[in-house]
């Protein structure tokens, strides 16, 4: 029956509208295609507009693909920056939901429009949307959460509240950071206050960092949906997802997604690539490079850009480092001249954006410098490259402290930006022969997860299995197998 139906299971996904999730959640759609699946991706007005004809290309490619949007509840010219999270938030709640609601009832009924799509059966949000799936379950249609986060960091969000009943959270005033944190499961002999979430150092008695608030209210609420949804694998998470599998009503490591299932690049970016660097890199020594990109969010003060300059510059390498328009305010300019000045004729290319999978796997790379953002330390763990972690937020502070203790494929430089230990931490990382052997067998390892018969795609079949089941049945008849 469910094999049957299965060129009418269409599955609507509903990212976050943030570079690292809209990647991430076209990797996965890219699988659902293969698999036969019909595939509404739904954006914000204002991403979908920067895409352009980026996106218009990718759903010519694919008829049983289509992008539409929503209202993200922000004026035109809002930056929608680091600083606008809480607002963007707050205007994905309020104003998106509402158009969601009205969009998903037409396309419920028929598809919605007269581009020969069937009716949506299953819909797949991000997992810090609780609302998404919440409204898709009230109009009968079942609903899946995505989390483009690491499996270790979804379990601290999901242990915050037990942290707090515990007196590990607020962290006393003054309270060193490296003190252990034990009510995380399976990771007290390793987890440091330094490791949770940025945000929980702020929190006290009486103030509640909104971002960190809504994360984690949004993690409980997981528990609700039919599923949870991680682009990991087993071999890398298995402990963090055999405690997931326990509060959750199923869970499915299908990752890494880029690897199984790639996605165009460009039809994922809101920046346009400087293809420029793959030019330069093929004129680089093998593993001579390092490459340094801090994701899509993460803003660094001048002071911070200077030591860190000053410190790759003496760790002695050439380096391919991404600067973002808007990563340094009004000094940008003035920054680029400086690094390039800095490092010498030929021996740095510093560009807006870049086609990063291409980066990492090209042979002149021999380091990555990285905030830690899941799809970044997945990519690196993909390619086998070392990896030094100087994590932002969010989840970034945990995924480092694997890197650097548990996987062991970098090291971790959290919370100091110094250019004697950037020196240091970068020669570290492009010299150490047990770095790059722990890298390499990590790459392996991942490799055999996504093979035909690896533990990532079994996973990937068993959930389209699941979505073609739940396109059959209607929402009210699915049972509640919820934790009590």
């Amino acid at each position: 029956m469910a094999e049957a139906a299965a060129d009418m299971a269409h599955v609507l996904v509903f990212p976050i509208p943030a570079q690292g999730h809209l990647n991430s959640f076209l990797h996965f759609s890219t699988g659902l295609l293969r698999a036969g699946l019909h595939v509404t991706f739904l954006h914000t007005d204002h991403n979908l507009r920067r895409l352009g004809a980026a996106a218009r290309e990718a759903a010519a490619a694919s008829p049983r693909l289509r992008f539409l949007s929503v209202p993200d509840g922000l004026p035109d010219d809002d930056p929608r920056g680091v600083g606008n999270i809480p607002q963007l938030m707050e205007g994905l709640r309020t104003t998106a939901s509402a158009a969601y609601r009205d969009l998903l009832a037409s396309l419920r009924r028929a598809g919605g429009t007269a581009d020969g799509f069937p009716p949506v059966t299953c819909v797949v949000a991000d997992g810090i949307m609780p609302f998404a799936w919440d409204i898709a379950e009230e109009l009968g249609v079942p609903a899946i959460a995505y989390r483009t986060v690491s499996a270790c960091s979804v379990l601290a969000y999901l242990s915050v509240p037990r942290l707090v009943e515990l007196g590990e959270l607020p962290f006393p005033e003054g309270g060193d950071l490296d003190a252990p944190i034990r009510g995380v499961p399976w990771m007290e002999s390793f987890l440091r206050r330094r490791d949770l979430p940025v945000q929980c150092r702020t929190l006290t008695d009486t103030y509640q960092d909104p971002l960190l608030e809504t994360v984690v209210a949004a993690t409980v609420q997981t528990r609700k949906a039919r599923a949870l949804m991680l682009n990991t694998t087993a071999s890398l998470e298995r402990a963090s997802l055999a405690h997931l599998a326990r509060e959750m009503r199923d869970v499915f490591a299908v990752g890494p997604l880029h690897a199984m299932s790639p996605a165009p690049a460009v039809a994922t970016s809101l920046w346009r690539h400087d293809d420029g660097c793959m030019a330069w890199l093929d004129g680089q020594a093998e593993r001579s490079v390092v490459y340094i990109s801090l994701g899509s969010l993460t803003v660094i003060s001048h002071g911070q850009f200077t030591e860190f300059l000053h410190g790759l510059v003496a760790a002695g390498y050439p380096f391919l480092w991404v600067l973002r328009p808007d990563m340094l305010g009004a000094s940008q300019g003035a920054a680029l001249q400086e690094a390039v000045a800095a490092a010498g004729e030929g021996r740095s290319c510093v560009v807006p954006w870049v086609p990063q999978r291409d980066v990492l796997r090209h042979r002149a790379v021999g380091c990555f410098l990285t905030h830690c953002g899941w799809n970044s330390t997945i990519e690196g763990v993909v390619e086998g490259v070392p990896m030094v972690c100087w994590p932002f937020f969010v989840d970034q502070q945990i995924n480092s402290r694997f890197v650097g203790a548990v996987w062991r494929n970098g090291l971790d430089m959290k919370d100091v930006c110094e250019r004697a230990v950037v020196e240091g931490t970068v020669r570290a990382a492009m010299e150490s022969a047990e770095v790059r052997r722990t890298a390499r067998a990590l790459a392996e390892q991942v490799e055999r997860d996504i093979a035909d018969d690896g533990s990532s795609a079994l996973e990937f079949k068993r959930l389209v299995s699941f979505i073609r089941e739940l396109s059959t049945t209607p929402a009210a008849a699915e049972p509640d197998r919820s934790p009590e």
